[in-house]
């Protein structure tokens, strides 16, 4: 199977989305540009490699192309992007898996008929689908695939080595509550700037902070940490989304006991926890409609501007009910949630391999 497995994405960050199929079936990584070959070798060196292979860079395998003129190619292309993929149909099929199941809108217009032009999609559950059903977006059913979501396996098989992550990530009080703050960027207005000095100050000294920016916004650390080391803020800690070996998403799942976000798809993908979820309410308002079953704005408590964040994060941890009501969500909105969906990934690819 390796080699005849490529993964795509227009940026970075979006690959650890496919790293969980990549560690379990192999393949090659297709970057558009020469400028994304520096980027993965900062971003990318270090994971583990698949079958312990050696390649250039010490990163897995990888091409530089575009991706509109993959002709070339035979097997299958697993992209993260929703993007035009020009490739012989009959060497080559194509798999959409997206990197994300927030509520930011997508599919509409144009970009809704590059999604019904894949022979393929990767389906996480209900909530991908309402999602496609409200963008307008006709997916036939012959061509979704329900796998559930690849990157929860990495939760649901791991959940037991908190104590080592801890002490990776050199948190040094590990009798603290750990809180997650992961905010979107500007698309989606994200909070980091709002709020992001506000929490580590409010929360810091009863809590461990841990700040996971965007990727896109993960140029603002350094600030964050000489502001912090102005004001003597302790217990104050940064998990960088571009660094894909070392900060792995459901490694701050693993460790966090609450989570801090708001419009980022980060919120749905931290249901596999079932841990607390407060949302800092933002001025984003461009957003699919969900049935109350499938939105998290319905079973969150809401931080608003002047409000009190360490009293909301108290009554959170404290609330008896939250694993339930969070469980009850994540059941809404994914499918499987047991640590295979890599498993039926890989057996479907291999149902179509060769062509």
């Amino acid at each position: 199977m390796p080699g005849r497995i490529y993964y795509f994405a227009n940026q970075i960050y979006q690959f650890g989305h496919a790293l969980p199929l990549y560690n379990a079936a192999g393949g090659v990584f297709i970057l558009k540009k020469l400028k994304r070959v520096i980027e993965f070798g900062m971003h990318v060196r270090g994971v583990p490699l698949y079958n312990n292979e050696r390649s250039f860079l010490n990163t897995p395998r990888f091409m530089v192309k575009d991706i509109k003129s993959a002709t070339d190619l035979e097997g299958v292309i697993i992209s993260l992007s929703n993007s035009a993929i020009r490739r012989d149909p009959d060497r080559c099929r194509t798999i959409y898996i997206g990197h994300g199941m927030g509520d930011k809108k997508f599919g509409e217009g144009d970009t809704g008929r590059l999604l019904e032009s894949y022979d393929y999609h990767f389906i996480s559950g209900p909530k991908h689908l309402e999602k496609l059903k409200d963008s307008g977006v006709d997916i036939p059913e012959s061509r979704r695939v329900e796998i559930g979501n690849l990157r929860f396996d990495g939760y649901v098989n791991r959940a037991g080595e908190r104590a080592r992550i801890l002490a990776a990530r050199g948190i040094a009080d590990t009798g603290r509550k750990n809180i997650l703050f992961a905010p979107t960027w500007k698309w989606g207005a994200g909070t980091l700037q709002r709020y992001g000095r506000l929490f580590a100050g409010e929360l810091t000294g009863e809590y461990n902070l841990i700040i996971r920016p965007h990727s896109h916004d993960r140029k603002y650390i350094p600030g964050l940490r000489r502001w912090a080391s102005r004001k003597g803020v302790e217990n104050l800690y940064f998990s960088d989304s571009t660094d894909l070996a070392r900060y792995d998403i459901m490694d701050d799942f693993i460790i966090s006991d609450l989570m801090i976000s708001d419009t980022s798809s980060i919120l749905y993908e931290y249901l596999i926890t079932r841990k607390p979820i407060i949302v800092a309410r933002n001025d984003f308002s461009d957003l699919h409609a969900m049935p109350d079953r499938m939105n998290v704005m319905k079973y969150v408590s809401v931080f608003d501007e002047g409000g009190d964040i360490r009293k909301l994060v108290s009554e959170n941890l404290s609330d008896p009910g939250s694993e339930a009501r969070y469980g009850e969500l994540l059941h809404n909105c994914f499918s499987f949630n047991d640590g295979r969906s890599v498993e039926r990934a890989v057996a479907f690819i291999d149902s179509i391999l060769p062509l």
